[in-house]
């Protein structure tokens, strides 16, 4: 199993904040800068352990392949998530939905309106439908393991 560290020290939704996001967003004048900024993000993603890359972890409905993986600080109580994926624009896009949900007791994840916060970030408009397919299935995915957790 993976060392509870490769979650902990993920700065993606401790460090980095959804208010970092939107503010990157209003300063970044045109899509073809977020499209940017959202793949840098995605390199922030922290190293996803081949071992974790199951089944089980695998998000159905994504058109990419992407994987989702959770950690439960027992001393916390806050649910710690990796996720992965082959493409670096999804890798982007799971970077902006860790950002909005780790680190954060199971509870709390699932009070979180992430439409309303990919709403505010206009990402529908701006994506294929395909990937808003994939951005809804690891969401889902989480929820169910947050929904577990609880």
């Amino acid at each position: 199993m993976t060392d509870s560290a490769a979650f902990t020290q993920n700065e993606l939704g401790t460090q980095i904040s959804i208010d970092d996001v939107f503010e990157a967003f209003e300063f970044l004048g045109d899509w073809e800068e977020r499209y940017a900024y959202i793949i840098d993000l995605g390199r922030k993603l922290p190293a996803f352990p081949d071992d974790q890359k199951t089944d089980t972890n695998y998000v159905h409905g994504c058109q990419s392949q992407v994987w989702v993986t959770d950690f439960l600080d027992p001393s916390s109580g806050k649910l710690y998530l990796l996720i992965d994926s082959d493409a670096m624009i999804v890798r982007g896009l799971a970077a902006i939905i860790m950002i909005a949900l780790n680190a954060r007791t199971p509870n709390d994840l699932l009070t979180v309106d992430v439409d309303a916060l990919f709403q505010k970030l206009d990402l529908f408009r701006h994506i294929s439908p395909t990937r808003g397919n994939g951005l809804r299935a690891m969401v889902s995915k989480i929820r169910d393991i947050a929904a577990h957790a609880v």
